[in-house]
């Protein structure tokens, strides 16, 4: 079972969901999605294939396969998750599954760049505080909220204080880091500036 992909557009400000746990350093790019699915054309269908090898070996017991777990947008790991390879199709396939966040303790710099390019925020916490989190006996009703202005994370009565890049914080909250929303916001912008290259006004002139 996966969760039904929404792309994330504009402006993020908050993200509610499920946590899903991920124990383990060191997480891989070629383990998040293994070589043999990067000959996708596009990136549709990748949700199904995340963690492809570890899921096989776990037998159904892999936290991506655990029916508690299904519908969970918030990704929970240890630290130097991402490292490897910089293949993009590591953020697109958990994005595809459903994967809205990530909170750990540390991430690979192209891995953290690949996911704020696609919408998905990157948090920090200290590995004491990621190891409590992880812990947690989440039943089907528990949700973190995440207030990406605050950097908190609230789950029943806890709140902690998360860290994110201040560069990043602010394209979330400006929606500036979907590139596509905005070319498309500003296509008056892009109008007035074909019009003033000097190429398309002499290509203009030939017709």
């Amino acid at each position: 079972m996966r969760n039904k992909f929404s792309p994330p557009t504009g402006k993020l400000t908050t993200v509610v969901g499920k946590p899903i746990m991920l124990i383990g350093d060191d997480i891989d790019t070629d383990r998040i999605i293994p070589a043999r699915f990067l000959k996708c054309v596009s990136f549709d269908n990748l949700g199904q294939s995340v963690f492809a090898d570890d899921r096989k070996k776990l037998d159904g017991r892999h936290p991506f396969d655990l029916e508690k777990n299904q519908g969970a947008s918030i990704l929970i790991v240890n630290s130097n998750f991402g490292c490897g390879s910089s293949r993009e199709h590591a953020p697109q396939a958990l994005l595809r599954w459903g994967i809205r966040t990530i909170i750990g303790e540390s991430f690979a710099e192209i891995f953290y760049s690949n996911c704020i390019a696609i919408g998905v925020p990157c948090f920090t916490l200290s590995k004491e505080l990621i190891k409590n989190i992880q812990n947690i006996k989440n039943q089907d009703n528990d949700l973190f909220e995440i207030n990406i202005l605050e950097s908190t994370v609230k789950y029943g009565s806890m709140k902690l204080n998360l860290e994110i890049k201040n560069s990043s914080k602010k394209m979330f909250l400006s929606g500036e880091w979907d590139a596509t929303s905005t070319l498309l916001e500003n296509l008056n912008l892009i109008e007035k500036k074909i019009n003033e290259l000097p190429y398309v006004k002499f290509n203009k002139s030939l017709h």
